[in-house]
């Protein structure tokens, strides 16, 4: 054992402390974070509740000749997939992207939010129609920006089917991703003598674009609810892992140091000796 090895496990605790420290805060953040988008996430999944029961009223046998009940001809999809913007957060983005690639083809549309997922999208050649960043708190304007696009491509028919592919918060310890399918529509009728002006169609549809809206900010509300629980966790995961590394490191240390210590008593015991032997 040489004194060079101790310095070396020093240097390794000082950088472990060093992490240890970011780790810590970043949890700490995390946590702050995460409470206030949960308190989000609860109100928007109350919101859409209500928006969905408004316009499942809707859903009257006149409405069906609406285009958003049509299917077209064409052969390519638009996805829209919530990842975030940075890392450290456990497999939040891996679970989206993984689930995203055995959905999706070669030539689909996406419409991607995140960094994270835009990168690796972007560099295995799918075309994005539309990136946006992770904000740090849901923004409806961003959902309201993704439906324009939705409309665009599906009222020109250059697109079959529109999907959603986010993560659903369930608790603090439990998401899950799903996929949606946004368009078309599903027809469902419900039995209703609600009059509409100026037509039952021209109704559903403005209700509709209301609802799309409301459910994208939802579950971009859910994504980061999901994000932010996960961050946490992983965080709290680092911080006592170091803190387990740490303690063998110090185990190590002061075995390493007893061992010096041992053999310079005992070189200056023999040293000694032979000094009383002369």
């Amino acid at each position: 054992m040489s004194k060079g090895e101790l310095l070396e496990i020093k240097r390794r605790i000082k950088s472990i402390k060093n992490t240890q420290k970011i780790t810590k805060a970043m949890g700490l953040v995390a946590t702050a974070r995460f409470k206030r988008l949960r308190e989000i996430q609860e109100y928007t999944n109350e919101y859409f509740k209500e928006v969905s029961n408004t316009l499942e009223k809707l859903y009257l046998e006149e409405v069906f000749d609406s285009v958003y009940f049509k299917e077209n001809n064409s052969d390519r999809d638009l996805y829209i997939i919530i990842t975030s913007n940075t890392g450290l957060c456990g497999s939040y983005n891996s679970n989206i992207i993984n689930f995203a690639k055995e959905k999706i083809k070669k030539d689909d549309y996406l419409i991607v939010i995140g960094d994270k997922g835009y990168n690796f999208f972007k560099k295995r050649g799918y075309e994005i129609v539309l990136n946006l960043p992770s904000s740090k708190f849901p923004s409806y304007e961003d959902a309201k920006n993704i439906v324009n696009v939705i409309n665009e491509y599906y009222l020109s028919q250059r697109v079959k089917n529109v999907y959603l592919i986010y993560t659903k918060f369930i608790s603090s310890v439990k998401q899950e991703v799903e996929c949606l399918k946004l368009l078309p529509c599903k027809k469902n009728k419900t039995k209703s003598d609600i009059l509409l002006e100026p037509s039952k169609i021209n109704v559903f549809e403005f209700c509709l674009k209301i609802y799309l809206e409301v459910l994208l900010y939802n579950s971009i509300s859910n994504s980061l609810a999901s994000e932010f629980a996960i961050r946490m966790s992983a965080m709290d995961s680092a911080t006592r892992n170091s803190q387990e590394l740490l303690d063998k490191l110090q185990i190590k240390f002061n075995r390493i140091r007893q061992s010096i210590i041992t053999q310079e008593v005992t070189e200056i015991v023999s040293g000694a000796e032979a000094l009383n032997s002369n």
